[in-house]
């Protein structure tokens, strides 16, 4: 393959109303600015003779059977000629004309630079008010909270440049506008040198309907970065819960509380072993996704690889169900004799569920201990049990 500098990247889905000027544009940035580049269309199946336009233009045109918006990237990426790609949608709405910011970050050694709409401007009728009040802005803050991403005020421009090989090795999976994201996301876990510049946004020249759908793919992009960082997803809540039920358990374990005249007995008790068993599965819910993602090579390991693909964990997990399970079954043992000495007759609730509450809690513990230490051994099998290491 021969070797270019840029490759101007646009996927295309029936953009037959503008695709020539887009790639006009793009031709006479390249051309004015004398780099050697060239100008991609990703198309994706489109029917409006989209192609013939492209190529007419003076693009390359590649074509990417499978269906969606990061499949078009993808399969465009694949294909460019270019150790850089600057990659915009095909709509006339991003400004191909004025990419040397871009180009300069990329020469700069940058590995992902992205375009800022809101530092750049964004044209009236450009985009609609609940994308840019709330959609976008509510997502880039979740974004820089769950991934420590300071460099980048605009986690959905469609605008973004990058080193092509660099981002082939994030290993990209997504076929959906959740493409935009993912990429953000693992160029920032992988510690790739990332900035942003301003741009412009206009309004579209199609009369048609964007491809985009407002709920539909904001919740697609939220689950997405949701499953992307398990602390969030799991660790906290997890937690937290266990927390909760840990202290209310061990509160009421000797005797019954008065807090602000209000008393908790043994009702609340069992509340807390509720609330610990749920923390418990929570927390083990993130150790099995964390292990998982990290032996996929879905997220690079971190400081928690050490403890997940410790050699012996699964027998360390095995020994303390087994002891767990044990205690709370002779807890168990101990309660069923004492009712037997009663006669198998009523006894006293209160006193007797302080014995039976930790029993079952023990138990339970020890099962969900046991089996999910089996079930961190599965997924470190094959290559991913020496991800960590």
């Amino acid at each position: 393959m021969t070797k270019l500098e840029l490759t101007i990247l646009m996927p295309c889905l029936n953009e037959a109303e503008t695709l020539a000027r887009c790639v006009s544009k793009a031709k006479a940035f390249l051309v004015g600015h004398h780099i050697a580049g060239e100008v991609l269309i990703a198309d994706n199946g489109s029917s409006d003779g989209s192609q013939d336009i492209a190529r007419e233009a003076g693009a390359r045109v590649v074509q990417v059977d499978e269906k969606g918006y990061g499949a078009a990237l993808r399969g465009g990426i694949e294909h460019a000629k270019g150790v850089y790609v600057i990659m915009g949608d095909a709509d006339d709405s991003y400004d191909f004309s004025n990419l040397m910011p871009f180009v300069e970050k990329l020469r700069d050694g940058f590995d992902l630079v992205m375009g800022n709409r809101f530092k750049g401007g964004i044209d009236k009728g450009a985009m609609p008010f609940s994308h840019r009040y709330l959609g976008n802005p509510v997502l880039t803050l979740i974004g820089k909270v769950f991934f420590h991403n300071h460099n980048c005020g605009d986690f959905h421009c469609g605008l973004r440049g990058f080193n092509r090989q660099r981002v082939l090795d994030l290993e990209l999976q997504t076929t959906g506008m959740e493409f935009a994201t993912e990429m953000v996301m693992k160029a920032t876990l992988y510690r790739l040198k990332t900035c942003e510049v301003p741009t412009t946004l206009s309004p579209d020249g199609r009369s048609r309907p964007p491809h985009l759908r407002t709920w539909r793919d904001g919740w697609r992009h939220l689950r997405f970065m949701l499953l992307y960082c398990p602390s969030w997803l799991f660790l906290l809540p997890g937690v937290f819960f266990s927390i909760a039920g840990l202290v209310t358990f061990i509160s009421l374990a000797t005797g019954p509380k008065i807090i602000f005249g209000i008393g908790f007995d043994i009702h609340t008790m069992l509340y807390g072993a509720f609330s610990l068993l749920v923390g418990l599965q929570i927390l083990f819910s993130f150790l099995v996704a964390k292990s998982y993602a990290v032996g996929e090579k879905l997220m690079p390991p971190d400081r928690w690889s050490g403890i997940l693909f410790y050699r012996g964990i699964l027998e360390w997990s095995a020994v303390f169900g087994v002891v767990a399970f044990l205690t709370g079954f002779m807890l168990s043992v101990g309660a069923v004799t004492g009712w037997g000495r009663a006669g198998f007759s009523s006894l006293d609730p209160a006193k007797m569920m302080r014995q039976v509450i930790p029993a079952g809690c023990l138990m339970a513990m020890g099962i969900q201990v046991f089996f999910h230490g089996f079930l961190l051994g599965i997924t470190q099998l094959g290559c991913g049990k020496d991800a960590g290491r």
